[in-house]
């Protein structure tokens, strides 16, 4: 029997689509491995959001040109550069239910391109879980931004949303089948459905009312798009199914650089929007997303970001240096920061975020709560929980995934809390 063995890089869209992927393999009669070394094909599904990665992935495949086995890209790269691997067999975003037909095709020694981007894979694939008791659920595909520094764009395309019922069914049926947390993905939740005459709180209205002891987390959203909705998120999101998490990216905290960076919003609409959700749900956990060193930002607009970080003290930061993107507009953008001043930008903000984090999390010292067990930690007998707000509690025990305990947060840290049971 022919074994598969993937390979998935980038965001939880991206871990959807192999889940799916290997669901149909495994439909089909094929083995889904997780040993590299036993596997007659590799199918690297692919991330193109950030250029250290794709670096990554194009030595992955220098690695693995020279071998025996099957390579088949999979993913944005396939979707946004096809000439650069005229060679392989390709899957591009929205053509991954034809995985069995490009794998049969390959193992007959003919190359399938698989990059149509007229069709949408049915949401109701089978699937095999990279974590049993965490279903991801791509909610749309596609986004509605233009973003200059951004090559999402050509690998995913413009919006498309998945109708509310078919999300309910499929997440009906996971939670039939003992998943503890459904994730909510897409490049942009926030405008989720204005394709199709609906949103996200409509959506998360329904599938609250389904039965069962599970929690939701939704994925990122953008200002420009949640201000369109915000009184009805923030009512929805006071129900108890619904994760306090709230990831809303600001990139940059000077107006002139979001304009640059084709952001369809300004700062004070981040500090508005973070202050409006703390007053309503003051428990909430904000993550925000930071770009720092991008073309032409001064020191003083580099100083602008600083203090935006510091006003709105998010619980969590995703820091990433600048990294010009081929065929983007902020790629053509001459005045370029240099590569030693982006460094030591980045382990400022990284630095003032971090100590954010650490005084957020000491405010957790003490709580006490029940958790779900979804995680598996790295140390034997360690495993990972999250409260309400989606803050991650270390707990030790003979425990097994998805069990259900009550804890004590007796230490904190700055990624993670720490819990005993109680």
């Amino acid at each position: 029997m022919t074994k598969i063995y993937f390979e998935t890089f980038g965001c939880a869209a991206n871990i959807a689509d192999s889940e799916q992927m290997k669901g149909l393999l495994k439909e089909a009669e094929f083995i889904i491995t997780d040993i590299e070394e036993e596997a007659d094909i590799i199918i690297i599904n692919s991330c193109t959001v950030k250029g250290p990665t794709e670096s990554k992935i194009q030595k992955r495949f220098e690695e693995l040109k020279d071998g025996y086995k099957i390579i088949i890209l999979a993913g944005c790269i396939a979707q946004s550069d096809p000439k650069k691997y005229p060679e392989y067999p390709l899957i591009g975003t929205k053509q991954i239910h034809k995985v069995v037909e490009v794998v049969e095709e390959a193992l007959n020694n003919n190359i399938v391109r698989a990059i149509n981007v007229k069709e949408m894979p049915p949401l109701n694939l089978p699937l095999v879980r990279r974590n049993p008791v965490i279903e991801i659920i791509p909610i749309n595909r596609g986004c509605l931004g233009f973003c200059s520094f951004c090559k999402t764009k050509s690998a995913r395309g413009n919006l498309i949303s998945y109708p509310i019922d078919q999300i309910v069914k499929r997440a009906q049926k996971a939670i039939q089948e003992g998943i503890k947390e459904i994730w909510l993905t897409s490049q942009d939740t926030g405008c989720y459905g204005f394709d199709i005459n609906t949103n996200l709180p409509s959506l998360l209205n329904e599938l609250v009312k389904i039965p069962g002891d599970y929690k939701i987390r939704v994925g990122m959203m953008n200002p420009d798009h949640l201000i369109k909705i915000q009184d009805p998120l923030i009512k929805i999101y006071q129900h108890p199914k619904i994760f306090k998490f709230l990831h809303l990216p600001i990139q940059a905290g000077n107006n002139r650089v979001l304009e640059l960076m084709k952001r369809q919003y300004e700062v004070q609409n981040f500090l508005k929007q973070v202050q409006t959700f703390r007053l309503a749900i003051p428990e909430i956990s904000i993550m925000t997303d930071i770009i720092v060193g991008f073309p032409t930002e001064t020191p003083e607009e580099f100083f602008d970001t600083q203090t935006c970080l510091r006003k709105t003290s998010p619980d969590y930061t995703n820091v990433s240096k600048f990294w010009a993107r081929p065929n983007t507009s902020a790629e053509r953008i001459k005045d370029k920061v240099e590569g030693s001043e982006i460094k030591r930008r980045s382990q400022i903000i990284t630095e003032i975020s971090q100590n954010i984090s650490r005084l957020k999390h000491e405010k957790w010292l003490g709580w006490e709560g029940n958790i779900h067990l979804t995680k598996k930690g790295k140390e034997a007998d360690q495993w990972i929980g999250f409260t309400l707000s989606y803050n991650q509690v270390v707990v030790n025990g003979e425990y097994k995934l998805g069990q259900k305990i009550r804890v004590k947060v007796v230490k904190t840290r700055i990624f993670s809390l720490v819990g005993e049971e109680i």
